[in-house]
């Protein structure tokens, strides 16, 4: 266990997309020992994930669109299947998701129901993620979705069945983590 961590230098290596920054630390060990270490840490900001179903249907609302770390890392096509999400930027989550879900899948939303939150990947990134999920219906479609336009986001709208859902989390088709987390709340709680 380690404690009396203390932050002494932060340097910022690239403010392009977002932030890098390389931060030296010290801390104390268990036997009183203190040691220095340097880590780079990525701060994208916070964001907001949402898994919409439609218990009737036994149907849930994904999106597709290209991710280019993932094709960087293998993804032949760059194309990641998951679900809706967005960051914060100046809003709270419950309302960053609600403008998300209607800019990227074209439904609006008025009830959300807040599930849990987590550190994605804590080791080298900031970035809290808050993950909710909301019931759906055709009525609530008011627009096509696919994302805004200015951003170039290109999102394909995907209603599946949620079987097949879970299916396709077992042969690989979908791996993003936020999405394989909703799918499996939801199951494990008899949700759908």
């Amino acid at each position: 266990m380690i404690n009396n961590i203390k932050i002494i230098d932060t340097k910022i290596l690239s403010d392009n997309w977002y932030v890098l920054k390389k931060i030296t630390y010290e801390y104390s060990k268990k036997d009183h020992t203190k040691l220095t270490q340097s880590r780079e840490v990525y701060d994208r900001g916070n964001g907001a994930t949402i898994l919409l179903y439609n218990k009737e249907q036994k149907t849930v609302i994904l999106t597709k669109q290209f991710r280019l770390p993932t094709l960087v890392n293998g993804n032949e096509t760059g194309m990641l299947i998951e679900a809706c999400a967005g960051l914060l930027d100046t809003d709270n989550p419950e309302n960053c998701i609600k403008r998300e879900t209607e800019e990227e899948t074209g439904y609006k939303i008025t009830e959300v129901q807040k599930i849990f939150e987590a550190y994605m990947s804590p080791g080298s990134v900031t970035e809290i993620v808050y993950f909710f999920i909301a019931k759906y219906t055709k009525e609530m479609k008011v627009n096509e979705g696919g994302g805004v336009e200015h951003e170039e986001e290109n999102i394909e709208v995907l209603e599946l069945n949620i079987k097949k859902a879970m299916k396709m989390i077992e042969n690989g088709e979908i791996k993003d983590g936020k999405t394989i987390m909703l799918l499996q709340y939801i199951q494990l709680n008899n949700i759908l």
